[in-house]
């Protein structure tokens, strides 16, 4: 009891979520022209695309104006230079009932911040707090409210630095509390310190629980299958597919799903596997937030196999493609989930007579069910390679121990009996120590390869 009231208290409303209230928002995305942090592989149209369908996901939030506005470097003090700053100071004011504005960066400072909001006089986010808040909105569990809880802490120093300097301009200098010793400064850290430590051992608690839970999963030798992919790739949709699970709602928005869900299907074999829903990915996602969920992501790990799927109606496919691969070798993953990893391009239904250029890429439809069977083979495919299972045909005198032993050492999945001769057909996965142990045990059995 008193663990869950802790938690609930951690789980409290947030200090720096920016409300429940409507918000009329200008979103503003600095173009950088030339340079190392210009991108190849999109445009500012794009980008300023994607921040709408992130403002878009936030119920009461209306996107009022986009604005692209060139700079040479967006990492300077006011992101632009002062003649287009100016220039866009003047738009911004002259929008009517804006509330805020959405500068389409990853991060900026508090300091940046509190300057363009003194300029501009309403609230300034950056990408950091929209996709934390859209996180903020989505968390249904207990572990991914604690993950956005621990991704907040950041933003709480930066704003306690604030303050701080705000405090300092007023008073002349910092003071003491109360004759404690302590500087304000020295309080607030060491009450930020505290909060994150108590986040982090409670999920770390969640962490060992689902751990035990994993190792009863692989008692029961369940292939686990985890489905990644840029957010709103299709995800949701191709596992519900594939496993048949009606209760799967997938949602057409980004970030709809930040829990590990797992799901049971069957491959053509009749082996039962766990496909896993993961968190979806996005460009420019800060290193903070993305480690903040390494507690839902470290279940890939664990995998099998990972199949990625991609959109590949999306006009920055190759660059969401870049971001996922980018994201997964950030994990530390053992190299041959990496290598053995099946590509998947999701929506051709939307391209006629759509075609892969690349190598080892799967095409289809999660929606229509176009190319799941070659895909369900493919998995199959790999997993037996993973796993080193194999699926044989034995023949066993049904009087002996030998069918009773494969229902306990291996997963059967057909018996044929032959009455006239007192024995049986079986057909089974079966894990290669398994396989060598029905070797020694009955040496006399027939064995047929599938």
């Amino acid at each position: 009891e008193e663990d869950e009231a802790a938690l609930e208290e951690l789980l409290g409303p947030s200090p720096v979520a920016p409300g429940p209230g409507a918000q009329r928002v200008a979103i503003v995305h600095p173009a950088v022209k030339w340079g190392p942090q210009k991108s190849p592989l999109t445009t500012a149209e794009l980008q300023i695309a994607e921040a709408v369908a992130l403002v878009d996901n936030l119920q009461n939030w209306t996107v009022l104006d986009k604005i692209i506005i060139p700079t040479k470097n967006p990492n300077k003090k006011f992101v632009f230079g002062k003649g287009n700053f100016q220039v866009l100071t003047e738009k911004i004011k002259k929008l009517p009932h804006v509330t805020a504005v959405f500068l389409n960066v990853e991060r900026i400072s508090s300091l940046t911040k509190k300057e363009l909001e003194g300029a501009w006089g309403v609230k300034v986010f950056d990408r950091y707090t929209v996709v934390l808040h859209i996180f903020r909105c989505n968390a249904r569990t207990k572990e991914a409210k604690l993950q956005v809880a621990l991704a907040e802490i950041p933003l709480l120093r930066s704003n306690l630095k604030n303050e701080v300097s705000q405090r300092d301009q007023q008073r002349g200098g910092s003071r003491y509390i109360m004759g404690s010793g302590e500087t304000f400064l020295e309080t607030q850290n060491r009450v930020l310190k505290e909060r994150e430590l108590k986040i982090r051992n409670a999920l770390e608690k969640l962490r060992r629980k689902r751990a035990l839970l994993r190792t009863q999963r692989r008692k029961c030798e369940f292939p686990m299958v985890s489905v990644m992919g840029y957010t709103n790739c299709g995800k949701t949709t191709l596992i519900k597919a594939l496993t048949g699970e009606a209760g799967l709602q997938p949602r057409d928005q980004l970030f709809a799903t930040l829990d590990i869900t797992a799901h049971a299907g069957y491959l053509p074999s009749h082996m039962a596997v766990i496909y896993v829903d993961t968190i979806g990915f996005l460009t420019d996602l800060p290193h903070n937030l993305v480690e903040s969920f390494s507690a839902t992501l470290e279940e890939v790990a664990y995998s099998d196999l990972i199949v990625h799927v991609r959109d590949i109606t999306h006009p920055e496919t190759i660059l969401q493609k870049a971001t996922v691969l980018s994201v997964l070798r950030n994990l530390n993953l053992p190299s041959h989930l990496l290598d053995s990893m099946v590509e998947v391009h999701n929506k051709v239904d939307l391209i006629e007579r759509y075609k892969p250029t690349e190598e080892n890429v799967l095409a289809i439809s999660a929606l229509h069910g176009h190319g799941l069977e070659e895909l369900k083979q493919e998995i199959e495919k790999k997993i037996l390679t993973a796993t080193g299972k194999k699926i044989l045909t034995v023949n066993i005198s049904l009087e002996g121990p030998q069918l009773s032993w494969l229902y306990k050492e291996a997963t059967v999945q057909e018996v044929e009996v032959m009455p006239e001769d007192g024995t049986a057909r079986v057909k089974v996965i079966i894990g290669s120590s398994a396989f060598g142990r029905y070797k020694n045990l009955f040496p006399n059995s027939k064995i047929f390869m599938s």
